[in-house]
């Protein structure tokens, strides 16, 4: 009668791997920036499942979305639970781990930021709003010196829009005495084209922001690939 052997779980562990090839042996001893992306992701998840460790199964996630970062980031914990070898616990994770990486740039105090350019709008606004899967608009408040005093969230809208009410906007402007705004919203669809809407609603701002003398000095369309600024593109 013919013998056959099947591995065990056991053999699949990561433990069972030369101690320098371990993922988090690795992080320790030669630093993180020598971790693959599988790598990274399987510290994130833990544990594996009976037939791949945790690097393997990373490495399943990441084939799913083409090994694009960007894409995995956008995902919630919802839809990571549809991949094979992802409970609830790891999708938690995975969602949590890409959350504070998008945060990390806002514990720079806005105040230090002087806005020169709509590239500097966009660089301030990329960690708030990259990834976002629905339209957002914000208004950052700017000192004499286009210094910010603070950026502020002014409403939520759905997947292809979403309303600016003015008086909350020159609200915010006016309890913080800020002597200039910029107006901020984010497309989801990716489309850098501003719709008849957000024409309106710029030339309506900008029209009080006249009378109220605190001007409106551009209004940015935010993608996670690029931006379109009204005053650049001399429409405002």
């Amino acid at each position: 009668m013919k013998n056959t052997s099947y591995q065990t779980h056991d053999q699949f562990h990561i433990r069972n791997w030369a101690e320098e090839d371990r993922p988090r042996e690795k992080l320790l001893n030669k630093g993180k920036s020598t971790l693959t992306d599988a790598e990274l992701l399987g510290i994130i998840i833990r544990t594996g499942t009976k037939s791949l460790n945790a690097v393997d199964l990373a490495k399943r996630v990441l084939k799913e979305f083409n090994q694009d970062l960007n894409v995995l980031a956008t995902l919630d914990a919802k839809e990571l639970e549809r991949i094979r070898g992802i409970g609830k616990a790891k999708a938690i994770a995975i969602v949590t781990a890409f959350e504070l990486g998008r945060r990390r740039n806002e514990i720079v105090p806005d105040r230090k930021f002087k806005i020169t350019s709509s590239s500097d709008v966009y660089k301030l606004m990329r960690p708030v709003l990259l990834d976002q899967p629905t339209e957002y608009f914000w208004v950052i408040l700017l000192n004499r010196a286009n210094k910010v005093i603070k950026k502020l969230p002014v409403s939520m809208g759905g997947v292809s829009g979403t309303i600016a009410d003015p008086k909350v906007i020159f609200k915010y402007a006016l309890d913080n005495l800020a002597s200039g705004i910029i107006l901020v919203h984010n497309h989801p669809s990716g489309t850098l084209k501003p719709s008849e809407a957000d024409i309106r609603l710029t030339r309506q701002l900008k029209s009080s922001g006249k009378m109220l003398e605190i001007p409106v000095l551009d209004h940015l369309i935010f993608t996670d690939e690029s931006y379109f600024s009204f005053t650049d593109e001399g429409i405002l």
